[in-house]
């Protein structure tokens, strides 16, 4: 599938709108059933400005965007849908001015759920932050 005539995800470097956009995320890579993207490290998310860590918030963001586009990624269109659970397992704090990698992957697709994993990193998927689980209801069902 052609991605410019699909409308997923594309060329690096491609930003998005809304929060995905007020919170700086981008397009970082994808394959059949997965999707990342980077956040890069910004003042304005810190949640303690004493230690630099960034808040939590934005990494639920940016994990719940990472896992819904991978859904269209498996589905190989768009199709609205909306999160029912989104569990997150966080391992330990961002490192203070390093970007986030949310790595979000589809792994079954059902009548009127979707299922999802993944995870967030710092710049080694072997020491994440945080893994996630969840699911999203088909609104196309």
């Amino acid at each position: 599938m052609d991605l410019a005539q699909s409308g997923l995800p594309g060329p690096a470097g491609m930003t998005f709108s809304g929060h995905t956009g007020a919170l700086g995320m981008r397009y970082h890579a994808r394959g059949s059933d997965w999707v990342e993207l980077i956040m890069p490290y910004r003042a304005e998310l810190v949640g303690d400005i004493g230690s630099g860590v960034l808040a939590s918030g934005p990494i639920v963001a940016l994990m719940d965007v990472a896992t819904s586009l991978a859904i269209w990624s498996k589905r190989g269109k768009f199709v609205p849908h909306a999160t029912l659970d989104l569990r997150v397992d966080y391992l330990r704090p961002a490192r203070p001015g390093h970007d986030v990698i949310g790595h979000g992957e589809c792994y079954a697709l059902k009548r009127a759920i979707s299922f999802i994993r993944g995870y967030a990193h710092d710049g080694d998927p072997d020491d994440p932050i945080a893994h996630v689980a969840g699911t999203y209801m088909n609104l196309d069902a």
